[in-house]
């Protein structure tokens, strides 16, 4: 498997006269991928996300350009390969993305190493498409009371994420390395999942590892106020009542996650006509009878008013 896409970028980012190689991206993963923390009433599932970030990028100037994400919130890294390993290999990619593992160490105590061993089975067999495949190191979460205390695994995994990549000839999307999100306002109140800056944020980092010209331009943040640690103790407190303790309770009891499916199970436009049945969002869509010049240029349109 080659890791195409790294073609130099020349002029600003928006200039598309450079094609990117790819026509078909499957995003396999759970509720990370799936865009847990980042709403919108108007994509499939309620969701939006990285992904969809990533695939709207692609989908400029490719008019053949499709997209499914079989990621599914809850799941462990082995369900996540038992599950969507074969649904995407039938879709013929020749992009992939993969995340996993994450609720596994957080919820799950797993074991960083054997959790690589799994991963670098599934990425052989995935690897069988002939894709371009992204991988993800795990975020570091120093700045969270208890999720912290995981961070020491969460490296270990990342170090296995790398030298996995190395083997397949993955690229890798670093999120630890990725300080902006060290800004509280990447994430979302759960501390979790991130925030729609935060997924905006993931998804630059992800087409800039594939070398993609783009139009997401980075926010730079202001700088916040230093709370006291009266005020931030009182903040860990409330994310513990709110958050934390609800998501334990429910792994404890082992709710159900099976009833939940992809938002994306088959591969379609990412906006407009050729989605899969049901799932026209008609997102960035202008509300007009009138007939449009096209996909690309309803997406652009869309970009200029949000």
């Amino acid at each position: 498997m080659d890791a195409v896409g790294r073609f130099e970028l020349s002029g600003a980012a928006s200039n598309r006269t450079t094609p990117h190689p790819w026509s078909r991206y499957v995003a396999l993963g759970d509720s990370f991928t799936e865009g847990v923390g980042d709403p919108e009433e108007r994509s499939p599932g309620g969701l939006r996300g990285w992904a969809d970030r990533v695939a709207e990028e692609l989908s400029v100037g490719h008019e053949d350009f499709a997209y499914a994400n079989l990621a599914v919130r809850g799941l462990l890294l082995q369900e996540i390969l038992d599950r969507q390993t074969e649904p995407a290999l039938a879709l013929k990619p020749d992009l992939i993305t993969l995340s996993g593992g994450g609720n596994d160490i957080i919820f799950r105590n797993g074991n960083p190493d054997k959790l690589a061993g799994r991963l670098d089975a599934g990425v052989e067999r995935l690897s069988t498409t002939g894709a371009t495949m992204v991988l993800f190191t795990g975020p570091d979460w120093w700045h969270t009371p208890v999720l912290g205390r995981n961070r020491a695994k969460v490296a270990i995994f990342n170090e296995n994420i790398h030298a996995i990549a190395a083997r397949h000839h993955c690229i890798v999307a670093d999120l630890w390395a990725l300080r902006e999100l060290r800004d509280p306002r990447m994430w979302d109140p759960d501390r979790v999942h991130f925030s729609p800056l935060g997924h905006h944020t993931i998804a630059i980092c992800v087409l800039n590892a594939l070398n993609v010209p783009h139009t997401l331009e980075p926010l730079v943040p202001r700088e916040l106020p230093e709370r006291s640690w009266r005020q931030a103790g009182a903040g860990d407190l409330v994310w513990a009542r709110n958050y934390f303790l609800p998501w334990v309770l429910r792994r404890i009891r082992r709710q159900s996650e099976e009833g939940l499916r992809a938002k994306r199970p088959a591969a379609g436009r990412v906006f407009g006509p050729g989605m899969p049945a049901g799932m026209q969002p008609q997102m960035h869509l202008k509300p007009s009878a009138e007939v449009s010049a096209g996909p690309d240029a309803e997406y652009e349109d869309g970009l200029k008013q949000a």
